[in-house]
């Protein structure tokens, strides 16, 4: 116990060292992120086994673009019971990043997450590779709609303007990610110094190969579970992203406990 508490803290001084050092920091997170705000990952074992059990698919399926365009009722049943968590609030790890990023500590957020977490703790630079289900829009006529018109609707929701579907403006499985997301994100990474990636298995592609892009000074991965990216990271920390930043921060704000 007391070389599991040593270690963590050597870990956490180190993580301080070098963004004390690096003047480029980036932050790329996924799912873990958001789980400590009370958001379930779906991709977890029992997401998988509740989406089966509850509508006869893996969500895989029922976040599918074919899904969607074969059956929009079930997918928006799915999407509106599952996807959106209305009331949940930033955690440790959302606020942290968005005090680093206001002392101009962190240049980017990149995130898989689709819950508008880091924008509502105070973030400003926040690359959505999955887009935001805070957004949605037309397929018809293009109007933008905010996330409330598709909760408020029954079944699948149709546009005011012209009646066509309403749809969220987040990237389905078998659609490609948004060309300019991706390319501000590869730019972030490649001119980081140091990337903090945490929350995240590194499952998910393409996004998991944006790793590849980077050619800084120090790869930092922090997550609850092994990820295949662990032997080549400069420091790995399997422990609640929350925390870690957490303690980090106060490390940072108190020179002299990391003496």
């Amino acid at each position: 116990m007391g070389t599991e508490g040593n270690r963590g803290t050597e870990d956490r001084i180190r993580l301080a060292g070098l963004l004390r050092q690096s003047s480029n920091t980036v932050f790329f997170g996924g799912a873990g992120v958001s789980t400590e705000s009370g958001i379930p990952d779906f991709r977890s074992e029992a997401g998988l086994y509740a989406a089966r059990e509850a509508y006869g698919h893996p969500p895989e399926v029922l976040l599918s673009h074919s899904l969607f365009m074969r059956d929009p009722e079930l997918f928006f049943r799915y999407y509106k019971e599952n996807l959106i968590a209305r009331d949940a609030l930033p955690n440790d790890a959302h606020k942290v990043l968005a005090e680093w990023e206001q002392e101009g500590a962190l240049q980017a957020v990149i995130t898989q997450n689709i819950d508008g977490l880091h924008q509502a703790a105070g973030s400003r630079k926040v690359l959505e590779l999955h887009g935001s289900n805070w957004h949605q829009y037309c397929l018809g006529c293009g109007k933008a709609y905010p996330l409330d018109f598709i909760l408020l609707q029954e079944g699948i929701p149709l546009c005011q303007a012209c009646g066509g579907m309403v749809r969220p403006d987040v990237v389905l499985y078998e659609e490609g990610l948004d060309a300019q997301v991706m390319e501000a994100s590869i730019r972030a990474i490649e001119e980081a110094q140091v990337l903090i990636v945490g929350g995240t298995s590194l499952a998910v592609y393409p996004a998991a190969g944006l790793l590849a892009c980077f050619k800084g000074n120090a790869l930092v991965l922090i997550n609850k579970t092994p990820t295949p990216a662990d032997r080549d990271a400069d420091l790995v920390i399997h422990d609640s992203i929350g925390k870690v930043l957490r303690d980090t921060a106060a490390l940072l704000a108190s020179p002299d406990s990391m003496r």
